[in-house]
């Protein structure tokens, strides 16, 4: 599903070239649930922001399905993500005046599919808000609100769920039913990444790779593999 080899980002921060990804590989096969973990200034963002086709590296190569999308131009990468990889974001970005229903029908407006209200309520429906179609995010609880987003990233189908932070803006309880959720998503068979700083959260997760200083310090299935030679 995801193979990125020798990845590098910079950035230019006031003169000052900041390495956020150092010769990153990684190594995630479909149907897998992945944390990606690390400190503030780890590189996890500057990873997910590549992985998920919203920006290019400086160098290496990232394959995602069996096509090298390192090297697209901006449209190009725009609809690979549109088909490709629904976001689940912290905030949970969500248009104030819409409902439920209308903002789950925005990737498909984009994409220029076809029944867009069918597919958004039967969105709606499988995590658990089928009553709430038409509520606005103010009228919904912030779970509820995280939900509309996870209807939202699934409503194109796409193979991959790519999920910042998804419960950094949600209490305890709350927090751990979203992660349930997206836990039964993984066993429905989609891939499903979680980018955090929080392990607890990453502990939801079978496999973790570990970030620090732009590079992968620790990778659960590295010691797997060592452990079956």
């Amino acid at each position: 599903m995801i193979q990125a080899t020798h990845l590098k980002k910079s950035y230019d921060l006031g003169g000052q070239i900041v390495h956020a990804l150092d010769d990153v590989n990684i190594h995630i096969a479909p149907g897998e649930m992945v944390a990606i973990r690390g400190p503030s200034g780890s590189g996890k963002s500057t990873l997910m922001n590549i992985i998920g086709c919203l920006d290019r590296p400086d160098q290496g190569q990232y394959v995602l399905g069996g096509e090298d999308v390192s090297t697209l131009d901006d449209d190009e990468l725009a609809d690979v993500r549109n088909r490709r990889i629904g976001f689940v974001f912290q905030s949970f970005n969500l248009l104030p005046r819409m409902s439920a229903l209308e903002n789950v029908e925005l990737p498909i407006q984009y994409a220029g599919g076809h029944e867009a209200r069918h597919r958004a309520m039967r969105a709606l429906v499988s995590v658990g808000l089928g009553d709430r179609t038409h509520h606005e995010p103010n009228q919904l609880s912030g779970g509820q609100r995280q939900r509309v987003a996870i209807a939202r990233a699934l409503v194109n189908d796409p193979s991959i769920i790519l999920a910042d932070e998804p419960t950094g803006a949600l209490d305890t309880r709350t927090g751990e039913e979203v992660l349930a959720l997206l836990s039964e998503l993984h066993g429905q068979g989609r891939t499903i990444i979680i980018v955090t700083h929080d392990l607890a959260v990453a502990k939801h997760c079978p496999r973790e790779i570990y970030l620090k200083d732009g590079r992968v310090k620790e990778n659960s299935n590295d010691e797997i593999q060592m452990a079956n030679e």
